[in-house]
């Protein structure tokens, strides 16, 4: 079919635009300042190595980061490198792969900031535009080889939807055209770019193709070890669990031994750089850089990465069961692809929530899957083109599809641009729903992120009575002293760098008569505190004696500011089944520097 009537191809030109437009235009994160900028976070870890070797000449200090942190601000904790304490130099965390691909586009960066009497130093603009510039062409590139590979299997109208599925539809778009300068949109390409060699050399092997295969195979292991399960895919390319077909593959890599070692060393050459790096630091050829994170590998956390709303997969992207559904479809339509795919996205789902750190940090929805999708694209497809031959079907699956892509670009939106509605891999049930599709609630609803039991709407209090207060005119116990200026009377409790917590306060009570308290205060950033894990927190406990029954906190700076008093409480509903006779109440400034000020602690019982 001539291209200019492929719906398929107008498709994925329409998604490539979309794609660069939310880059480009929506979100430009190139030109953002600190923690917003392109590379930073994560993203300035796995870059780190250019400036290191190429312009700073300083692979085993990284004696620039401070420098570069006062200046730009990539990462505030510096977690780009950690101290080796056997060779006492500072190694890398994240490995070097994306540093390597990068490497075209911060030459590009470089020699524009030269031209342009920008600072040539890494981090400036023109850097992190050319960087960007090459996310994008990238994940373009990306869609155009899932593209070939789909439409002569699957026919244009599947091949068309899968790709406004994966783009419109899940959080490729956002490792895809705003925080691209993570690995997953680069492992993404090189995915795509393996389902293409490989059934090509089973079609016609040849050297060439075996060196392809062995490159990018080695080049995604060094840009996420992890993805070393890529292998997987051209080994088991073809098999099926029959004798027959087993022996078949047994002659044929003994007819074909060379190719296979050519694969073999050429992925080992390429993974090879990370241990040259190592040894080049430490002295030694294997170092783990992740330090104290690690695997569960007997107790992986699937339900939690597959169903938790906090950052669970199909949670955030809901569309993507479809390929979990396409399988069977895909066996009958693509049959070589099916044991290949089936074994590496299970031992993929697998070893990506067997991580510790199963949230991936601040992740919409489960990033780590992200680069899996040009593999998922194929079962998706396959689903596709199964519900398309079903008119029953189809209409049902048109009402999926509008609510996913309406879904993903709202929580794209609220993570990006939006009323900040969105906590990217700090969510829960509560809050969830609380926010959903909306783009306003009301303030105190951000408390839900760290309490379950709070209440935003009041209407259903009932009862309310006092059970204690104190206004911190004679209480300033605890070496804080006299905050001035108070927020009301003459004294206000002071929690700062060198104060960072209240006296414990104990309230008696009869758990019948206490079936849900609220403890509330007024508070004042006298400097606003924007890391969420050092904002103050009001801690709220029932106890029997000292023994903690039920506790919850909330972290004041989610809604107060700075130089502007506000109302902050914490509701908690009394355990239930459990016996308790006080409540205590106290405030800790999470280790942070800022200052606070509090006032007015009262301790409320009601009912609802």
């Amino acid at each position: 079919m001539p291209l200019r009537n492929s719906l398929s191809f107008w498709t994925l030109l329409f998604c490539s635009a979309f794609v660069l437009l939310t880059s480009f235009v929506y979100y430009p994160k190139w030109n953002k300042p600190q923690t917003e900028a392109l590379i930073s976070w994560d993203a300035s870890g796995y870059y780190m190595y250019l400036p290191a070797a190429f312009i700073y000449h300083d692979l085993k200090q990284v004696g620039f980061l401070p420098e570069v942190t006062r200046k730009y601000n990539p990462d505030p904790g510096q977690n780009q490198a950690h101290l080796d304490s056997l060779s006492g130099n500072r190694v890398m965390k994240y490995p070097v792969g994306l540093a390597v691909q990068s490497l075209p586009f911060f030459v590009a960066g470089h020699l524009a900031a030269k031209a342009l009497g920008y600072p040539a130093d890494g981090f400036s603009a023109p850097y992190q535009l050319s960087l960007q510039l090459g996310c994008e062409l990238m994940a373009v590139l990306g869609l155009w080889l899932v593209w070939l590979a789909l439409r002569r299997r699957f026919g244009e109208t599947a091949t068309a939807l899968t790709l406004v599925v994966l783009t419109l539809g899940s959080n490729y778009l956002n490792y895809a055209a705003i925080d691209a300068a993570m690995t997953h949109s680069w492992l993404f390409t090189l995915y795509a770019a393996l389902l293409l060699v490989t059934p090509a050399f089973y079609r016609r092997p040849t050297l060439l193709r075996a060196l392809g295969i062995g490159l990018l195979c080695g080049l995604m292991a060094l840009t996420r070890p992890t993805d070393i399960l890529a292998v997987l895919l051209p080994i088991l390319w073809g098999l099926a669990p029959r004798r027959a077909v087993l022996v078949e593959r047994l002659s044929f890599w003994r007819q074909h031994w060379p190719k296979l070692l050519v694969a073999v060393l050429a992925t080992g050459a390429v993974g090879s750089l990370q241990l040259l790096y190592w040894h080049y630091v430490t002295g030694r050829w294997l170092v783990y850089s992740y330090e104290d994170q690690g695997f569960s590998w007997l107790r992986p956390h699937l339900w939690d990465g597959i169903f938790s709303f906090r950052s669970g997969w199909l949670i955030y992207s809901p569309l993507l069961v479809l390929p979990l559904l396409g399988f069977g479809p895909l066996r009958r339509r693509a049959p070589e692809a099916f044991w290949a795919m089936l074994a590496f996205t299970v031992l993929f789902i697998y070893v990506t929530f067997a991580w510790d750190i199963w949230w991936y940090g601040g992740s919409l929805g489960a990033r780590a899957l992200v680069q899996g999708y040009a593999v998922l694209a194929w079962p998706l497809a396959a689903a596709l083109q199964w519900v398309l031959a079903r008119r029953s079907w189809t209409v049902a699956f048109a009402a999926f599809l509008a609510f996913g892509i309406y879904y993903n670009l709202w929580l794209t939106h609220q993570a990006h641009r939006g009323s900040g509605l969105l906590a990217a891999g700090d969510m829960n049930k509560e809050y969830f729903w609380a926010v959903a599709l909306r783009n306003a609630v009301p303030v105190p609803t951000r408390w839900m992120l760290d309490n379950g039991d709070q209440l935003v709407d009041d209407s259903g209090r009932k009862n309310v009575r006092e059970l204690w207060h104190t206004d911190f005119e004679q209480d300033t116990t605890g070496g804080a002293g006299c905050g001035r200026p108070a927020l009301q009377g003459r004294c206000s409790l002071l929690l700062d760098k060198d104060h960072q917590s209240s006296p414990e306060y104990r309230v008696n009570v009869k758990p019948e008569e206490v079936p849900w308290v609220r403890v509330r205060c007024r508070a004042r950033c006298v400097q606003k505190e924007w890391d969420v894990w050092k904002m103050t927190q009001l801690i709220v406990s029932f106890r029997r004696g000292d023994e903690k029954v039920k506790e919850r906190v909330i972290r004041l700076q989610r809604v107060v500011d700075q130089d502007w008093p506000a109302e902050v409480y914490l509701d908690l509903q009394a355990p239930k089944g459990e016996t308790y006779d006080n409540v205590r109440v106290a405030l800790w400034n999470g280790d942070s520097p800022q200052g606070i000020l509090i006032d007015e602690l009262r301790v409320e019982a009601f009912e609802k």
